[in-house]
């Protein structure tokens, strides 16, 4: 019996990256500070150098979370009772096939249903993922997390994975967002697996995002690169030295690029001047990096319960399973 057909439903309007990219652009290089979303980090040319990121030696969060996820995954299953599995930014689902093998194991995979931006490379996974998991029903969603949560199947009861520490990329006022809109878009009794990557020595998390090869610069940079291509725009990345920091305070790694000297940047496709002073920052993307009390406060916030928490050996990641009340 051969395995069912995926389904993927289309979300997002042809013209919506394009649309999105201008509005983001308008608001983020027409105030201050200066600030571009780190969606449009990701490019092909940004997947491509944030997977070589991922197999960096300072960079552990990837694999961190992914020992958590083989060591404990039977373990995540047996302690809910979700049958639908929902994947936030899914792209291939490598690291949560793991997770994805121990509920199909168990016999408690009825559906997955992967959400993600890229279309083409959903339809990919669907594929591959029907054909791993013949006995499950397999229904994509191409869109954006922070639009779209509302549209996630009903019917089963849920656990949504949201993993890789993406939360982190969010600013406190858009994680309490977040949490809530996820809250509301599930029922009482539905579970969510948060990845987080956790607070450590600030010497050890800023190699982690200022490598020997200079691979995390290359991908920070390349934001211009996309403005230019997209828009018109006419960056000079060579007039920017990037500068990562560990931020205390706030307890996230802020990565940004600073002005070498004073410039007027033209982004005629969003119909924008930019005036950039000597020195002024361009804030590109943040990361940040949670204790797990923090953690269990801005879940129980949105109406979570911290069930259990798993973490690596060493300490760095911690994977968090909880049930909304």
């Amino acid at each position: 019996m051969s395995a069912p057909e995926p389904v993927v439903q289309v979300l997002l309007d042809s013209d919506w990256a394009s649309g999105s990219l201008v509005a983001d652009v308008r608001q983020g290089l027409g105030s201050r500070p200066l600030r571009l979303p780190p969606k449009w980090l990701y490019d092909d040319e940004g997947s491509r150098l944030f997977d070589q990121i991922t197999r960096l030696p300072e960079y552990y969060p990837t694999e961190a979370e992914r020992s958590i996820l083989a060591a404990y995954a039977a373990d995540i299953v047996a302690a809910c009772d979700a049958t639908t599995v929902v994947e936030l930014g899914s792209g291939t689902s490598d690291k949560t096939r793991l997770l994805l093998d121990a509920f199909a194991g168990a016999g408690a995979l009825h559906r997955f249903v992967p959400v993600d931006v890229s279309e083409q490379t959903l339809r990919d996974a669907a594929v591959m993922l029907t054909e791993r998991y013949p006995e499950t029903a397999v229904e994509a969603i191409v869109g954006d997390f922070t639009l779209h949560l509302g549209h996630l199947p009903e019917g089963q009861r849920r656990l949504v994975a949201f993993l890789g520490s993406t939360i982190g990329n969010l600013y406190l006022e858009e994680r309490g967002a977040f949490l809530g809109a996820l809250a509301d878009s599930l029922d009482p009794g539905d579970w969510l697996l948060l990845g987080t990557d956790l607070v450590k020595d600030a010497d050890r998390l800023v190699a982690a995002y200022d490598d020997a090869q200079g691979v995390t610069e290359a991908f920070v940079r390349n934001c211009l690169v996309v403005l230019n291509r997209e828009l018109g725009a006419d960056f000079d990345p060579d007039r920017f030295d990037y500068a990562p920091l560990w931020d205390s305070r706030m307890g996230r790694m802020d990565l940004r690029l600073r002005s070498t000297a004073p410039q007027t940047v033209r982004v005629p496709g969003a119909d924008l001047v930019v005036e950039i002073a000597a020195g002024e920052e361009v804030q590109v993307e943040i990361s940040t990096k949670f204790r797990r009390e923090q953690v269990a406060r801005e879940l129980g916030a949105a109406g979570f319960e911290v069930r259990e928490t798993w973490t690596d050996p060493a300490g760095d990641f911690a994977v968090t399973l909880a049930r909304l009340t």
